[in-house]
């Protein structure tokens, strides 16, 4: 006898195959039966529900959240079985003592800092272990290159050292070797967008020989976007690295339209040989801190050096001359539009929700004056939407067969973007259902097979017997995601059930309780369980 059978569900089973009524059945945490029916101590009537493997998001910033808040809701209440942690070259791994305060104060925005948390590891290896103590949904784990860097060098603007790029080969292969299934890096932040195409294809080269892939955030999304992902492409040719394109958008004014160019760059790459996939949110605006718009220079030596800047008028009339009529590489190229950027999160509630153009008119100030003076009071800490995106991009961009999904949601600030929230149901609700962008079966097989494939996440993703029991039960007619830029803490609707290794986490729509995720780390044998 089973444990569970789901019985009368239409089946799509992320291989992006037509779906099929079948009964499946699950036992000792895997699947055990599909398309039987079989008996079972627990018994689900799925009729006029769709069955799929659990979503996997490609793109998660949870790396504390998992931790603070491991019944982690925002994700598990979407179907997200499988999240990708150490995002954008940036998080808590492998750090000293010193590194470590940086990065709490670095990305204090994304994350939080909690008073009285227990940061009880330094290493890739423990910090894994940590996650083993109970979260209710798996995760896998990114070697952050810019935390790499920051080990070996400090915030240093400048290329490595021999030396310095020796230590650095030296911790992504000690990350890889404890788990690890990649590396990233955020090549709009500090300090890891110092680092060269040269250093970087070194860096992929001790990555692809151990089975991993690379994931950048590139250097541009403006008006160097097009640059910026054929130099990714190019340290992916050059090392041999498998390549994951995170959040690969074209966004601001400059890229309307541009998708096809993007997307022509990719497939010429790949016919080439290389071996790219990426991911992207089904939103418009993008979602980061306010420091992040600085201009690369001004972070350099670190968070205090940074605010210092702030604090001195010649310094910070260069900010605003290069931000304002250049356009820095912090703003991606383009001279910044302060009517784009909204505060998401800040210590001052009265300023979350308004643009900077709209405190800089409230308060009779210049919006350059408001994103400095704010940035000092929060001690970087502001996080912001930049409204900047393109509808006819960000549907082009997900019909590409190489296409996955990833939330890039950031779960901290007072009013975060809805994506922490919605992404996976916007996609099965909005972009299939109601725009048919997407077929049912081709929308599964982007949020499932296709991920676990580039994690070599051979025995997940996929309704198979034999397969981990990672599943979400859905009404394809009512799923849709209903967090808005206004509330966005808010469940979505038409997902009755989550199974997180055959373990009920979402059941009748309410959270059970129950934590039976862990960390899913890289083999000897290149494969990630």
């Amino acid at each position: 006898m089973a444990d569970l059978v789901i019985r009368g569900a239409y089946v799509v089973d992320g291989t992006g195959a037509p779906g099929r009524t079948a009964d499946v059945a699950v036992t000792d945490g895997r699947i055990s039966d599909v398309g039987g029916a079989p008996s079972g101590r627990w018994v689900i009537d799925a009729s006029g529900l769709a069955l799929a493997p659990g979503f996997i998001d490609m793109h998660a910033h949870s790396d504390l959240r998992l931790l603070v808040e491991p019944d982690h809701e925002a994700k598990v209440s979407q179907g997200v079985t499988t999240e990708v942690l150490g995002q954008d070259g940036l998080s808590y791994a492998p750090v000293d003592d010193t590194t470590l305060g940086q990065t709490r104060q670095a990305i204090a925005g994304w994350n939080g800092d909690p008073p009285g948390f227990s940061w009880d590891w330094r290493s890739v290896g423990e910090y894994l272990d940590r996650l083993d103590q109970g979260i209710a949904v798996n995760a896998c784990y990114l070697v952050p290159q810019g935390s790499v860097r920051m080990l070996a060098m400090g915030w240093a603007d400048r290329p490595a050292t021999d030396a310095e790029l020796a230590r650095q080969k030296d911790l992504v292969s000690t990350g890889m070797r404890e788990g690890a299934v990649g590396m990233s890096s955020g090549l709009t932040y500090a300090p890891g967008m110092y680092a060269t195409t040269p250093e970087l294809v070194e860096l992929c080269r001790v990555v692809a020989g151990l089975g991993g892939f690379y994931s950048p955030h590139h250097r541009s999304y403006g008006a160097g976007a097009l640059d910026a992902y054929a130099e990714m492409i190019d340290v992916s040719r050059a090392s041999g690295c498998p390549l994951h394109l995170a959040h690969a958008t074209m966004n601001f004014h400059v890229n309307a339209g541009r998708a096809p160019d993007l997307l022509a760059l990719l497939d010429d790459a790949i016919a080439g040989g290389c071996d790219i996939t990426l991911d992207t949110y089904p939103y418009l605006p993008g979602s980061t801190t306010l420091a992040a718009l600085l201009p690369s220079w001004a972070s350099a030596g670190g968070p205090d050096a940074t605010l210092a800047r702030l604090r001195d008028p010649a310094a910070r009339e260069r900010i605003r001359h290069t931000m304002e009529i250049e356009g820095s590489d912090g703003s991606h190229g383009v001279p910044i539009e302060w009517e784009t950027v909204q505060i998401s999160g800040a210590r001052d509630p009265a300023v979350v929700g308004r643009t900077l153009a709209e405190l800089a008119v409230a308060s009779g100030r210049t919006p350059f004056d408001v994103y400095c003076d704010r940035l000092l009071a929060d001690e970087l800490a502001t996080t912001i939407l930049q409204l900047v995106g393109n509808e006819e991009n960000v549907r082009a961009i997900m019909r590409h067969p190489a296409h996955t999904g990833g939330s890039d949601g950031l779960l901290a600030a007072a009013r975060p973007h809805p994506r922490a929230w919605g992404t996976f149901p916007r996609y099965l609700g909005h972009y299939v259902r109601e725009l048919g962008v997407l077929t049912l079966e081709e929308c599964v097989a982007h949020l499932t097979g296709r991920p676990a494939r580039r994690l070599k996440l051979t025995d997940r993703g996929l309704i198979r017997p034999g397969h981990h029991a990672d599943l979400v039960l859905f009404d394809p007619a009512t799923v849709r995601d209903t967090a808005t830029f206004d509330e966005p803490r808010q469940r979505p609707e038409g997902v009755p059930y989550v199974f997180v290794g055959g373990v009920a986490v979402i059941a009748d729509g309410r959270h059970t309780g129950a934590l039976p995720g862990r960390s899913l780390r890289r083999t000897p044998h290149g494969d990630t369980r």
